[in-house]
């Protein structure tokens, strides 16, 4: 009950600097994050662990419903090669480009463990991008590319790293078996997702006159699906987001205005406090990490640390950037070629765009839970190796992407005069 009321007291604290951020200019989730790593050094402070089963399904869900039902249909369709670019292939170089880091510069982590690490890094955060990228103007072609790209890559990340976890455990690597997974966990969140979504659609069509009914299955839609998806071993994340297209659709063919006037308070509130609440609990897990470890580990893995956050930077710009320039040559000869396939304009990015999109890469509340999630023992009975080391390593990447490069993010979006 303790730690109830603890929660309650920080989710009241998290609304009052949530507005204090706003006026002194600073993004939320920074202002969020070193106001939980504050409270977490206050001497007598309880533990206030994250659970990855919570994070999974009472944030995840819900948080990620809102974003793909607001997000813009057609934009994402124009802006699927990047986006699919960025959340599918990056996930998995960036798993590789880690590993290798990890690998030779940790002497005792083996090259299984250090894919581990990678892939439990590799993914970055819906909710740090999209709040610390909030009210900075962007281009509708940016938020479109950042949004579409947090939507996605959680079901890479997360295979990825069940492949990486096998690896440790003795299971040797298929390609073609991991390739025949993804594929599997995509297309059977797809259509759990779009199943799930058709049903909840007729029946919400019959009762969309009772305003609390409708608004209590939307509600309540998000987790169920997850977790039909997860039950099934599909993506529960492309089922929520598939989910959301459909009663995106659904919402603004069919349903009255007070209805979506209602829907959208009511997930604007929910969202408010999920995702301050996420990077409260984010401050918190310094604290917890940091007492687990020596000074020198500390020193020693915090700057291994920062050599990973400008390895995963260096490779999200390389990215982005290689992105750019093929798809400016490839409207080029579109306006040389007539029988070459036609490229829209509207999608070509410019270099402050390309930079915005790169430098948006912060890694957030689901590394965190991966590395949390880690077991406490291998098949053979002994401990999870390093597992102190590599929660306190993602911590400390997660907090340096956020405070960091939220930091530097408004200069590099300040519009060119």
């Amino acid at each position: 009950m303790e730690n109830y009321a603890i929660i309650l007291v920080l989710m009241g604290a998290m609304a009052i600097l949530s507005t204090m951020a706003e006026k002194i200019k600073i993004s939320s989730p920074i202002v969020l994050i070193v106001a939980g790593i504050a409270i977490g050094f206050i001497p007598g402070m309880p533990a206030i662990a994250i659970e990855s089963e919570v994070v999974f399904l009472l944030f995840l869900p819900p948080l990620l419903y809102d974003a793909a039902f607001k997000i813009h249909w057609k934009e994402f369709k124009a802006n699927i090669y990047i986006i699919s670019r960025l959340a599918f292939s990056l996930v998995f170089i960036t798993t590789v480009g880690i590993a290798v880091v990890a690998y030779l510069l940790i002497p005792s982590m083996s090259w299984p463990l250090a894919f581990v690490l990678g892939a439990i890094l590799a993914p970055t955060d819906a909710v740090a991008a999209l709040n610390i990228t909030k009210g900075m103007k962007l281009s509708s072609l940016t938020n479109t590319v950042l949004e579409g790209e947090s939507l996605l890559n959680d079901a890479s990340a997360l295979v990825a790293f069940k492949f990486a976890l096998a690896a440790l455990f003795g299971a040797s690597f298929v390609f073609w078996e991991a390739s025949l997974s993804f594929l599997t966990l995509l297309v059977g969140g797809f259509l759990i997702g779009l199943i799930c979504g058709m049903l909840l659609g007729f029946l919400l069509k019959l009762i969309r006159e009772d305003g609390t009914a409708v608004l209590s299955l939307v509600l309540l839609s998000p987790f169920v699906v997850y977790l039909i998806a997860e039950h099934f071993h599909a993506s529960g994340v492309i089922a929520v987001v598939t989910l959301a297209f459909g009663l995106s659709k659904l919402s603004a063919a069919k349903f009255p205005e007070r209805l979506k006037v209602q829907s959208e308070h009511v997930w604007d509130m929910i969202s408010f406090l999920l995702n301050g609440l996420i990077f409260i609990l984010i401050g918190l897990e310094l604290p917890i990490v940091v007492k687990k470890l020596t000074n020198e580990q500390l020193l020693t893995y915090g700057g291994i640390a920062a050599i990973i956050t400008v390895t995963a930077l260096l490779v999200r710009t390389l990215s982005v950037f290689l992105h750019r320039k093929r798809l400016h040559r490839a409207f080029q000869r579109a306006q040389h070629n007539k029988r070459a396939r036609a490229i829209s304009e509207s999608i070509l990015l410019s270099v402050q765009e390309s930079m915005i999109i790169s430098w948006s890469g912060m890694r957030g509340i689901i590394s965190l839970a991966l590395a949390i999630g880690l077991p406490h023992v291998l098949k053979n009975g002994h401990a999870f190796p390093m597992k102190d080391d590599i929660m306190y390593i993602t911590t400390v990447v997660v907090l340096l992407t956020i405070v960091g490069q939220g930091l530097l993010l408004p200069f590099i979006a300040r519009p060119k005069r």
